[in-house]
């Protein structure tokens, strides 16, 4: 009688790796175009995107002790002229436009520059210096900013519209970003924690998700997609009461990402931002993620969906690129 031979652990190691990386290139994706952008520096991280209107658009970046940069546009993002901010001199990590249409950016030790002619002219405050990485408006008159550079401890301030702080919170852990849905209602994602506000900041409320550094959060009513810095997407559809893991980063048989920014522009089709110039994309409304062919090997921060419906993206180094999907 022969005996069955069993298979020892590093030929499952093996047989493992090979399955996966079989997987990962069946699931290789092509964008139709990639068009390079000029972002005027090949040293600026960019942090965030933001387009306003149909033409007009801002990035903000710089180098987080020594300098505060912004991109405009205004044909939609296929150009972008840069401007410095020496009196700020700080890197810059997130944009926002406020109820009354004025154009608001917040970055290291307490950096906000605020514009009211579409990124003409900015004014410039010190707000009390922390690592602010979020901002939201509440109303007209006044905001919420976050941050911190610890995982376990953060700040969140409420300001009023020219930066002077209102009231102030420490946090337990460290808030990444802020999204206000209405005066009412917001989410804040951060470092193995997110919270809702159902009553314009005054309280917040965990929500019952863990399991990741949450770096991002796309908010379409009800719906929210959420990315991980190890690689989760989570999804709620009743605005927080529930969520669900569709991927999990911490399965060792899935393709390791490093996440920082989402993007859905429709119930059914997402993208994903990350390290080494990462992008994925999901046709099933975030169930399943398929990996495009490597453009960069830079660190992507931020997508957003351009006026004319094409993708952009942006990070370390200057990256700046515009997608056709």
């Amino acid at each position: 009688m022969h005996r069955k031979r069993k298979m020892g652990r590093p030929y499952i190691i093996i047989l493992s790796a090979v399955l996966f990386l079989s997987a990962c290139k069946k699931d290789m994706l092509n964008f139709q175009r990639v068009q390079k952008i000029n972002s005027y520096s090949d040293s600026d991280r960019l942090n965030k995107i933001l387009f306003v209107d149909g033409s007009s658009g801002f990035i903000v970046g710089g180098q987080r002790f020594y300098d505060a940069t912004i991109l405009v546009t205004h044909d939609g993002g296929y150009s972008w002229q840069k401007q410095s901010h020496p009196v700020a001199g700080k890197a810059l990590y997130d944009l926002v436009v406020s109820p009354a249409g004025t154009v608001y950016t917040c970055g290291f030790d307490g950096k906000l520059l605020r514009s009211y002619d579409t990124g003409s002219t900015w004014l410039f405050t010190q707000m009390q210096f922390s690592a602010f990485s979020g901002i939201a408006f509440t109303d007209a008159s006044h905001a919420i900013v976050l941050g911190g550079v610890s995982f376990n401890n953060g700040t969140r301030q409420t300001i009023d519209s020219s930066g002077n702080v209102i009231a102030s919170d420490s946090l337990g852990f460290q808030p990444n970003k802020i999204v206000m849905t209405s005066a009412l209602v917001g989410y804040i994602c951060g470092y193995g924690a997110v919270q809702k506000t159902i009553d314009g900041g005054n309280t917040w409320n965990f929500q019952n998700v863990v399991g990741d550094n949450f770096t991002c959060m796309d908010i379409h009513g009800e719906e929210i997609w959420m990315c991980g810095y190890n690689g989760s997407v989570f999804y709620t559809s009743n605005g927080g009461a529930s969520w669900t893991r569709y991927r999990n980063g911490n399965d060792v048989t899935q393709a390791r990402y490093h996440l920082y920014s989402i993007l859905f522009t429709d119930e059914q089709n997402g993208w994903a931002v990350g390290e080494d110039g990462k992008v994925i994309h999901s046709d099933d409304g975030g169930q399943h993620w398929a990996e495009y062919k490597q453009f960069t090997t830079s660190t992507l921060r931020s997508i957003a969906l351009c006026p004319n419906g094409d993708l952009m993206v942006a990070g370390d180094q200057g990256a700046l690129y515009r997608i056709t999907p």
